[in-house]
């Protein structure tokens, strides 16, 4: 037989459940690629070219007022090169980045990003510190970054500059980390890429 007691504190346990449960509450916002950019920067020994990729799609959850989850998708096709005003290199250099040397974008016309953790900094609100999968030409590593995250209203808008190793997601061309002897033809493997999400309700 239960006493009193016990049947209180397993009713106040339950109550406390239930009222903690319906505090979480969580919205997502979907990601307008239309509003949305992002860039890279590539580096070599000799000097950087840079440019711009365009989203797909995406979604960022936000719980109690808080970056929670989210993730998006980079539409691979849509790679561009920036830097370089004559026409015919310009189209010779976006063709490699998409062959099987660099990207293979046929074989792999997407890449995500996941958020597996987002932990806002408790002395500096809106800045974040970003853990998640990236996920490129069918491999994925996992990459922490710090990002700024600001809400108004119905929106999001979500700024973050991350660095990935190329090597990691089978990027070979010009990589020290494959070749031998490359010299001044090398590539470095890290690729810079800024991010500017604008995500709606």
């Amino acid at each position: 037989m239960y006493s009193k007691k016990n049947i209180f504190l397993s009713f106040s346990v339950i109550l406390i459940f239930i009222f903690s449960f319906t505090l979480v509450k969580t919205k997502s916002y979907t990601v307008d690629p239309a509003k949305s950019q992002v860039t890279w920067l590539a580096k070599k020994v000799t000097g950087q070219h840079d440019g711009s990729v365009m989203i797909k799609n995406g979604e960022l959850q936000v719980s109690n007022g808080k970056l929670s989850g989210g993730m998006f998708t980079i539409d691979m096709s849509t790679i561009k090169v920036l830097d370089i005003e004559d026409k015919a290199t310009n189209q010779k250099l976006t063709g490699h980045l998409n062959s099987d040397d660099f990207f293979a974008v046929t074989k792999y016309p997407e890449a995500t990003f996941k958020i597996t953790n987002a932990m806002e900094k408790k002395s500096d609100a809106g800045n974040y510190e970003i853990s998640g999968d990236l996920s490129i030409k069918g491999k994925t590593e996992n990459i922490t970054f710090p990002a700024t995250i600001s809400m108004e209203g119905n929106t999001v808008n979500a700024k973050a500059t991350l660095t990935f190793d190329r090597s990691k997601f089978d990027v070979r061309y010009g990589s020290n980390s494959f070749f031998d002897n490359l010299g001044d033809k090398a590539i470095y493997d890290d690729v810079a890429m800024s991010i500017d999400l604008k995500a709606a309700l």
